[in-house]
């Protein structure tokens, strides 16, 4: 993308995310907001060492913002609250030309509502996934929000239905996702050549972590009866990493940690399938063509109070949500269980043919979600500082 000359001298952007996968959005964003301006932009807010390696000196460890489910919020209800009222006044004290949200709506869109009537506008990163459910709370993010930035194409005409001002941008795992080299990752690491290796993700949340690995491991176990030489990879999350060493150095079976965020596409080329939780990642093992399994679990309140809410869509994962159809077996809440997981990643395992169904279910994916050039980073930089440009010529 070509530089162009920036709104303002020097542009203040406010960025608040709360979580690993918004900080990684975060911080393209930022790199992209800094190639367009030449360099003249700055940066507040919150966010982790993604948005900090681009400039940002967080007002408080986002780290304190990742929880998942209504019973791991509650406990931290009143510091939330206290770095919710904090993240408001700071940005209305500095008065930046733009407040972006990014992912993380339970806090960033609260962030939003207290900014209503201070003339600072609002774009939110990752459009709320209210066309699954709670499509009745469009009305409110109407009024907090100036733009929303969409990941997914089919987004856009949902909250144009609900004149919320929404442009796909596209969505950063076409950015991040690049050609892995698992031959070399295999000698690397001494992975025999014509071992079966296995991809497991338990997730970058604690929470996560907690809930989904007690299973994979017992997944793991019963997959290494069938099959002796199996070997695990499994990439690991900074905020995490103590805590799935810890329960992952006893697997009967050799496993290799990924710390290294560079060596992540090289990993997934080394693996023949995978068992993962559901996000993001499943889009990423899709793009590098690792046939996998998608498990998830929360609280079970949560679980509950998400029924009672309604759910409108089919399928959990975005693979299935943008082939429109199943192309990865899902295994949810009850269904998530070590029998049945290690039933569907035993077939992935033991037949091409079962591999080869899903793969042609990513070439659809991939044609859903169109060319990576610009690059969605850059286009969400665009959109940005023309919110910035109209700000500030009004």
């Amino acid at each position: 993308m070509s530089r162009q000359a920036p709104p303002t001298d020097e542009p203040l952007i406010f960025i608040v995310t709360g979580e690993p996968s918004g900080d990684n959005l975060a911080g393209r964003l930022m790199g992209a907001l800094k190639e367009a301006t030449g360099g003249r932009v700055r940066f507040a807010g919150v966010g982790g060492a993604q948005a900090e390696a681009q400039g940002l000196t967080s007002l408080f460890p986002m780290q304190e913002l990742s929880l998942v489910g209504l019973a791991e919020v509650l406990p931290h209800l009143p510091r939330l609250i206290r770095r919710l009222n904090q993240t408001a006044a700071t940005a209305r004290d500095l008065k930046p030309d733009v407040v972006v949200t990014v992912d993380a709506p339970s806090f960033g869109l609260r962030v939003a509502k207290k900014l209503r009537g201070s003339g600072i506008p609002v774009v939110h990163y990752v459009a709320p996934q209210m066309w699954a459910w709670r499509a009745d709370r469009a009305k409110s993010l109407r009024k907090r929000v100036d733009h929303v930035m969409a990941l997914l194409p089919f987004e856009v005409p949902f909250f144009a239905e609900h004149r919320i001002p929404c442009t796909y941008v596209g969505h950063p795992a076409i950015e991040a996702a690049r050609a892995g080299d698992g031959d070399a990752f295999r000698r690397k690491h001494n992975l025999p050549a014509d071992a079966p290796v296995l991809c497991v993700v338990p997730g970058s949340r604690g929470g996560e972590v907690r809930r989904i690995l007690p299973v994979f491991t017992e997944t793991v176990s019963r997959l290494k009866e069938a099959h002796p030489d199996l070997h695990a990879v499994i990439p690991v999350a900074p905020g995490v990493a103590p805590q799935v060493e810890a329960q992952t150095t006893d697997w009967p079976l050799p496993v290799f940690r990924v710390t290294n965020p560079q060596e992540r596409f090289d990993a997934f080329a080394a693996c023949d399938v995978a068992l993962t939780k559901s996000g993001t990642v499943t889009l990423e093992l899709a793009l590098a063509d690792v046939p996998m399994a998608v498990a998830y679990k929360v609280n079970a309140l949560t679980a509950f109070l998400v029924r009672r809410m309604g759910v409108s869509v089919e399928y959990a994962s975005l693979v299935n949500l943008l082939a429109d159809r199943e192309v990865v077996p899902e295994f949810l809440q009850e269904d998530c269980t070590p029998q049945k997981l290690a039933a569907s990643v035993g077939d992935l395992l033991a037949s091409k043919e079962a591999r080869e169904a899903q793969r042609a279910g990513f070439r659809e994916v991939r044609k859903a979600l169109g060319g990576a050039e610009p690059a969605p980073s850059a286009r969400a930089a665009a959109l940005v500082l023309d919110v910035v440009r109209k700000h500030a010529a009004s």
